[in-house]
């Protein structure tokens, strides 16, 4: 039976200014063993305040880790995505994503997530952006093989949530262990695909899942005309995305998938993520799952 963990972004926590420890105690007192953060390069002085809730890479990650282990919580990715479509991919999104990596493997993190942009990238061909992205990603790649961490390409932007240009994005480097997906159940959706569909194409190549729900007002509103969204702003399981997300899990379920599931939605301070985690679980036992 597979075996599945649930966790969330810490992005849940970002309109509560809560600190990434904060996070770690919420975790902690309600039952969630996995934890998503954001990085960000360098430092900021909401970050070293407390009133932000993700990680900075010029933290230590072995003493990081020591801390979360005292709340019995771990990482399942650490999301490094800045978007590799646009025209200063080169410059600045792998370098960072090539830092996130060696400190993911420092922290015991098996994976981070990057992406592409929202929008089409203005100054070339969509071609043109897909080799750019591919020596971006070859680049990555060496540096994610070296240190033995996944990345996964995040469906979230213009040419991550067409899946023939995903298909080719998750080819970049021939058949490769350490490139894979993290799927989202939410940006697929919002970008007028239909995500049964879209994790069924994509289910062998699925490392990791973020689960969101949309509210009927943001679909009514925007489907078909945004590519990703940064959270659901209802809990997992109260929107109109809930059906497809219980579908995913049953592909997930027939493919042996035994990774983790990312809640991202706004917590509302807790209490959204709460009835999200409850509503996953839920649904994961009765697809036929068993829980870490």
């Amino acid at each position: 039976m597979p075996k599945v963990g649930i966790g969330f972004h810490t992005d849940a926590f970002n309109s509560t200014h809560k600190s990434f420890e904060q996070c770690l105690q919420w975790a902690s007192e309600n039952g969630v063993k996995y934890i998503e953060p954001g990085t960000i390069e360098g430092a900021c002085w909401i970050q070293g305040l407390g009133y932000f809730p993700h990680v900075s890479l010029l933290e230590d990650p072995v003493l990081l880790v020591k801390k979360m282990e005292g709340y019995g919580v771990k990482f399942s990715q650490i999301d490094a995505a800045y978007p590799l479509s646009n025209k200063d991919g080169t410059a600045i999104g792998v370098p960072y994503v090539q830092k996130a990596i060696r400190w993911a493997a420092l922290a015991g993190c098996p994976r981070v997530a990057t992406t592409d942009g929202l929008f089409r990238a203005e100054d070339v061909s969509d071609q043109h952006a897909l080799d750019r992205m591919k020596s971006r990603y070859e680049q990555i790649l060496e540096v994610a093989e070296a240190h033995k961490v996944i990345v996964n390409i995040e469906v979230h932007g213009y040419y991550t949530t067409n899946p023939d240009m995903l298909d080719q994005m998750l080819n970049f480097c021939g058949d490769k262990d350490y490139l894979k997906l993290n799927l989202d159940t939410g940006n697929c959706f919002i970008a007028g695909q239909d995500p049964v569909a879209f994790t069924r194409r994509f289910v062998e190549k699925v490392d990791h899942c973020h689960i969101k729900d949309v509210t009927k007002e943001l679909a009514d509103a925007a489907r078909g005309g945004m590519t990703g969204i940064a959270l659901s702003h209802c809990s997992v399981g109260e929107g109109v995305n809930a059906q497809n997300i219980r579908e995913c899990l049953g592909l997930l379920y027939k493919e042996g998938f035994d990774g983790v599931l990312s809640i991202e939605c706004e917590g509302k301070g807790g209490p959204m993520l709460a009835k999200s985690v409850a509503w996953l679980k839920e649904a994961l036992l009765e697809t036929g799952f068993e829980l870490e």
